[in-house]
Order: structure tokens, then sequence, then C-alpha cells
């Protein structure tokens, strides 16, 4: 159900579009419809033979998209971004595209919606799920894992300092306690506080926990790298990835894979070369058009936007 009570912001809206260089006549992709910023602004820079292709895992996306969208050059899936190159090799499109954009922040409507689970400044179940039809919501994955692997998604996805005291706590509290398991938001933010000795200024103690459990119930991180791995083959020749991204592990992916798709093989810097280097040699593939982050007007107004970045690269 759409509610109206939630506006977005999308966040460097003009610049992540603007970086895609638009033709007027190209076929592009807005891999993250969400509330459907991005969508509509490239729309209004394509002339009739231009076509924009969406996709978006959250359903309640694709209900918005056909209450703010009613345009022939349009169309949307309701799918993760990672099963995109499928879609693109049926409909004939592959090495055809000539630009995707990807935001990976979480949209308004997910966040401020208590019932979606994502934050604990707003009481609800604890789900987290872009696509709450599959999959584990985030209680189901609590009362089932090990503590082991609680600390090590805190750790590995949260980079939180204080993983294993908080595995911990949680284990003991769903299973050998007499207190009701863990089903809602605050439960869990109000667990974190107090098993964290010391708090971090203007960041609340459960931020990273509630950040990591999310990337791992939505199997993240390996979603970005499957799409970023098929970008190579779906983009057309000086076709352009411009991609927002909200923390340190996003942009460590994305730098590394546009850094290792923008360079000659590293061996190629000593001569000669033997027959097997001279088989594995590999050219750019992309070129590095550098990143923009936001002004301090936009941070003042939209202070979601303060951690965002978006990275642009292009086609060889």
């Amino acid at each position: 159900m759409i509610n109206n009570q939630f506006k977005h912001i999308s966040v460097l809206l003009n610049e992540s579009v603007n970086g895609l260089n638009i033709k007027s006549n190209g076929i592009y992709i807005d891999a993250t419809f969400g509330m459907g910023g991005h969508s509509k602004l490239i729309l209004s820079k394509l002339n009739n033979r231009g076509r924009l292709i969406a996709i978006d895992r959250d359903p309640n996306s694709i209900i918005t998209s056909k209450k703010i969208i009613n345009d022939n050059r349009f169309l949307i899936k309701n799918s993760s971004f990672s099963q995109l190159q499928k879609f693109i090799i049926s409909e004939k499109l592959v090495g055809k595209i000539n630009g995707i954009l990807l935001d990976l922040g979480i949209s308004s409507s997910q966040l401020d919606n208590s019932e979606r689970g994502f934050s604990f400044m707003h009481d609800g179940p604890l789900d987290m799920r872009m696509n709450q039809t599959i999959g584990q919501s985030a209680t189901e994955w609590l009362m089932k894992a090990k503590e082991s692997d609680i600390a090590w998604v805190l750790k590995t996805y949260g980079e939180e300092r204080f993983a294993k005291k908080i595995a911990k706590a949680i284990i003991y509290h769903n299973h050998c306690s007499l207190k009701k398991p863990i089903t809602r938001t605050k439960q869990l933010a109000k667990l974190i506080e107090q098993v964290i000795p010391f708090k971090e200024k203007n960041k609340h103690p459960a931020t990273r926990s509630f950040q990591a459990i999310r990337i791992y119930i939505n199997n993240e991180l390996e979603e970005i790298s499957k799409l970023l791995k098929d970008s190579l083959n779906i983009l057309a020749p000086h076709g352009r990835l411009s991609i927002i991204s909200f923390h340190s592990l996003e942009n460590k992916l994305i730098n590394h894979f546009i850094q290792t798709h923008s360079r000659w093989s590293e061996f190629l810097i000593r001569l000669p070369l033997t027959d097997m280097e001279l088989k594995t040699i590999h050219k750019p593939i992309l070129k590095i058009l550098g990143k923009i982050k936001p002004t301090v007007k936009e941070i003042t107004e939209n202070p979601r936007a303060r951690s965002a970045i978006v990275h642009f690269a292009e086609i060889l």
C-alpha cells in the first residue's frame, strides 16, 4: 500500500542523470526505480525514439510507477537488478544500452514506513526485506542464526567493533531468557544500546547493526557485484555507469570494480613478457569519469545525502 505521507527527495538527482550524458534517442536503465525521481528526469531528456527500462524488487515501487508515469517509452520490471542481464538478453538489447543508473540508497517510503522494519527510529516489525513476499525477515534470521554468524554479519557488513557482544546478547535474549523473542525494531535497537559501552557522537548505537542486517537479508553486496559485472556486457560502446553509493562497503566495491577494469594488466609494467602473460593481457574496458559529492546546500536540505557519492565510468 502506497502512503502519500512519504516524501522522497532523490539524492544527487541532476548530477547522476547528467553524468549519463544522455542521447535523446538512446536506451537507458534505471536499475533502482524507487520513487521514480531519476526515471522521470531521464524520460524528460529522451525524444520519442528514446527508451527507458526500470527495475525494482520492491513491489510498492511498481505500484508507484503506474501512478506517476504513463509513457509508452517506459517499461518497468519487478525484479532484483542482479537479474537485469537475463531480461536484456531476452529483449535482444545486449550491447545496446547507452547508460545505467543505480541509486543504492533506501528510499523514504521504505525507511519512514515502520511496517518495513528498516529504521530504529520507528517501531515496527523487524523485517528489512526489500521485497516482503520472498526470503526470510530479519526476525526469522535472528531466531535461526548462530551467534558466530550474527557476529560475522555485524562485523563484516556493519564494521561494528562490538559485534560479538551484540550477537551474544541477541542469542541470550532470543533463546536463554524469559523475555519475548526480538520481533520489533525498537526491541533490537534498545538491546544494542544497552550492550554497547559508549556512544559515538551524532550516531545511534544501532546504526551499524541495522545496516549490516539489512545488507545481509537483501544480499546487497552480491547484487551490486553481479550488476557491475553484467554492465560490461549490457552497455553499448561509450555507454555510461552512474552509481550513487552511501557507505564505505559500497564505495570499496565500486571503486575496485572501476579501477580493475580501467587499467592494463599489471605485469605490463615490465618487459619482456612470457608467452603465458601475452595470452592473458587484458586491456582497459572502462574509462574513469570521476565522482561527485553533494553540496553543503543539498545536505542541509536533505541530511540523508551527507554520505552519498556518485561514481561515473564509461565503456571504451
